[in-house]
């Protein structure tokens, strides 16, 4: 059933949920323990939801005594190695009030466009989702050169999104909605909904990363939300904060319209 607006999102069967980097490490990681209660409200009424989480690097980063995110690939490869083993272990802890079992699922894009992979994938995160396990998903860091360089995950939640047929993405954000221009800029203006049909031609999509760990921004949230829309899923841009108020299907954040499949 997928989430023709917003408010179907209350009642949508399936839902995949991306957080980034700047949400949930370093002095952000507060915000776990509130993400997992969301998710666990909609897992509670039958939802089957997935979680794709950056955060992998930025979680390592303290670990490894740096005081920056590193620059070089082999130094990022291993706070991502340290960093995926600590993050999974706070969504673990923070699930189990709610007797909710993790599954960590690390993907690199490249294992969904591979026919065997890609089917390897998917019957492991059905039986996840059959024995109602929460998959948290990420890329594999310490292998995906391209993905740590480029991206902060958008478009893997997307093609995740795809693979399992899902009725909805959620992508959080550092910002409420899309804006017409960074929302630093006065003249920016919220944008409610984008038909699927829409022309984003002449809009100035802002990358705003609230600190030095995010990778991601407005645009690759954008081009992420049209690649799950083409393909008839509903997608909701907000931001991490808002994600109760997302699930029960409030009239926040940006709406992209799914496009209609034919039968």
């Amino acid at each position: 059933m997928t989430a023709m607006t917003r408010a179907e999102l209350s009642t949508a069967p399936r839902i995949v949920v991306k957080v980034g980097s700047s949400s949930i490490s370093g002095e952000s990681s507060w915000r776990i323990p509130m993400i997992v209660h969301a998710l666990a409200g909609a897992h509670a009424r039958g939802c089957e939801i997935v979680l794709v989480s950056s955060g992998a690097i930025a979680t390592g980063i303290p670990f490894l005594d740096l005081d920056a995110r590193p620059t070089d690939l082999a130094t990022q490869q291993a706070a991502a190695a340290v960093g995926q083993n600590v993050l999974v272990y706070r969504y673990q802890e923070a699930l189990r009030p709610f007797r909710i079992t993790a599954g960590q699922v690390l993907l690199t894009t490249s294992d969904l466009e591979t026919a065997t992979s890609r089917s390897n994938a998917r019957r492991a995160m059905e039986r996840l989702l059959g024995l109602r396990i929460l998959p948290i998903v990420n890329e594999n860091d310490t292998v995906a050169t391209q993905e740590i360089r480029f991206g902060d995950n958008d478009r893997l939640a997307a093609l995740v999104a795809q693979l399992i047929g899902a009725d909805a993405l959620v992508l959080l954000s550092d910002v409420e909605s899309l804006y017409t221009k960074p929302p630093t800029d006065p003249a920016a203006e919220p944008i409610d909904i984008i038909a699927a049909d829409a022309d984003l031609e002449g809009l100035e999509f802002g990358a705003t990363v609230v600190n030095s760990v995010g990778t991601g921004g407005a645009a690759t949230k954008v081009s992420a939300a049209r690649l799950a829309a083409a393909s008839g899923i509903g997608v909701l841009v907000t931001s991490a904060d808002l994600i109760d108020r997302a699930l029960h299907g409030d009239e926040i954040g940006t709406w992209f319209e799914p496009v209609i499949q034919a039968r």
